[in-house]
């Protein structure tokens, strides 16, 4: 008769698998609380204590870490010294293992988790089981995964075991498995403990679907969760149109971003990954205005993300342009209703008031990858300096200071040209901080706005060539991080052209 070892944290549909093993023809082997819930669902079982002739031991930490259980599940049964082994220590086989983990990472997620709380939820014997039975797997079925309970019971039903392929397969998943959890178990002690710079980086990706394609038709793309981050398009609401693409994801995600940098009602149009147009104001649909009349050419085919609910007369006028996707945080009913229009009209809700969690970021590069912190630093009005011999109102460095959070968001180099809370003209990705300036300036000019500007940088200016084509455009007020070897000569040409100027002393490179 073939043996069944279940020990299960999650025991959703065990009764009802194990019911199905034992029809099969397989005696059933378990443990603790999961044996209880089968003899509770009238299943017969064996306890561990009777194949081991040794107690559950520790509160439960040592049950299953016995040889007569990890003899029964590595033998190789067509090997003759493993068979004379097994025969001389009165040790049987073990064909199927049906273990999940201990909750290790939902119990840190939850409030008030302690450190002791968390290590008393790291498994030990369900992975040694798991791992076993994985490396056996021509002998040996492993199944970890919930979803794969019909699978395995209809293959034994048909065929009298699991096919060698499927047998493979569930290893690969299982191994999958182990190495998650420990890579969650291994971060959470690297980040309790304040280890810097661990010599191994390990981090675990959960599977969210798969994507049509990536950034072009050749390229496949899969989207994973890396987080529980509550700011996150992965826990968005779509209320209308298909799934997101790969590109729709990076350019709404950094929508989002630039969102979160501000508390008054604000919308972000953006192409790109870049913003082509921010607006703020006492009220969104004024926000909007401005946004969309910043670059009405280039949201055309965008995104726009708005950190208010969306009017039923907001609805009416998004729906006049083409957009890919809108994000906002709650809609009337009739705005949805009107939205919906457009079938494919991607209307995602999410909660803008919430944190994310998260503090790095990582970029791959050729064999490798690249981790840094999270640029979430704008620096205090109260910690910034006027430079130049002049002086400013409250409202003027409002300005500027809206501005300089723009610019934050925009490719590297990068320019924004500001005025009244809307942004007029953005200079982005240009190979020197001058084509990025001319680039926004003109932008700005072609609207009409040629008077009273204000103008952000997202690094210094090494020379003050920026600065003096600023002048000519009729910008006021410049921002910029400060630091070059030359900023006296910029401050210099300021002065001469009437323009105030105000260090930051941090950058914003965006690459």
């Amino acid at each position: 008769m073939k043996r069944a070892l279940i020990s299960v944290s999650d025991k959703t549909n065990i009764v009802e698998f194990t019911k199905g093993l034992v029809e099969c023809g397989y005696e059933i082997i378990s443990t603790g609380g999961t044996k209880k819930v089968l003899e509770d669902g009238n299943v017969k079982t064996i306890s561990i204590e009777e194949v081991t002739s040794f107690p559950e031991i520790l509160n439960g930490r040592v049950k299953t870490l016995h040889p007569k259980i990890h003899g029964g599940l590595l033998s190789l049964r067509d090997n003759e010294s493993h068979i004379a082994q097994v025969n001389k220590y009165d040790i049987e086989y073990i064909d199927l293992v049906c273990v999940n983990l201990y909750p290790f990472k939902q119990t840190i997620e939850k409030e008030g988790c302690t450190f002791n709380d968390a290590v008393e939820q790291i498994d030990i014997g369900g992975p040694s089981m798991i791992r076993s039975a994985a490396k056996n797997y021509q002998y040996v079925t492993v199944v970890s995964d919930i979803e794969d309970y019909d699978k395995v019971l209809q293959e034994i039903k048909d065929n009298g075991d699991t096919l060698l392929v499927t047998k493979k397969y569930l290893s690969a998943k299982a191994f999958l498995l182990t190495a998650s959890y420990d890579s969650v178990i291994s971060n959470y002690f690297t980040e309790i403990l304040n280890i810097n710079s661990p010599k191994n980086l390990i981090s675990t990706y959960e599977f969210v679907q798969e994507l049509r394609y990536g950034e072009n038709p050749h390229q496949e793309a899969i989207l994973y969760r890396s987080s529980n981050s509550e700011y996150s398009l992965l826990n968005t609401e779509l209320l209308n149109g298909k799934a997101l693409s790969y590109n729709n994801i990076q350019d709404a995600n950094s929508a989002i971003n630039i969102l979160k940098e501000f508390s008054n009602p604000t919308v972000v149009a953006l192409k790109h990954m870049n913003p082509c147009g921010v607006g703020s104001s006492t009220n969104i649909e004024d926000a909007f205005t401005k946004a969309k009349n910043s670059d009405p050419v280039s949201i055309f085919g965008g995104i726009v993300a708005l950190n208010r609910e969306v009017t039923s007369k907001l609805a009416e006028e998004l729906n006049t342009i083409f957009l890919e996707i809108i994000i906002a945080p709650e809609y009337q009913k009739d705005a949805l209703k009107i939205l919906s229009k457009k079938k494919n009209l991607r209307v995602l809700k999410l909660d803008t008031t919430k944190i994310n969690s998260d503090s790095y970021q990582f970029t791959t590069v050729n064999g490798g990858v690249l981790v840094q912190e999270l640029d979430d630093y704008i620096v205090r009005k109260e910690d910034s300096k006027i430079v130049t011999n002049s002086s400013l109102s409250e409202e003027e460095l409002d300005e500027l200071y809206f501005a300089w959070k723009v610019v934050k968001h925009v490719k590297s180099n990068a320019i924004v040209i500001t005025k009244n809370h809307q942004t007029v003209g953005v200079g982005a990705g240009q190979m020197n901080r001058v084509g990025a300036a001319e680039i926004a300036l003109s932008w700005a000019k072609k609207y009409g706005h040629t008077e009273d500007l204000t103008l952000s940088s997202d690094a210094f200016f090494p020379f003050d060539d920026v600065v003096k084509l600023a002048s000519k455009y009729g910008v006021k007020r410049i921002i910029q991080p400060g630091g070059s070897i030359r900023d006296k000569d910029s401050i210099n040409a300021c002065n001469e052209l009437g323009i105030t100027m105000v260090f930051t002393g941090n950058r914003h490179f965006k690459h």
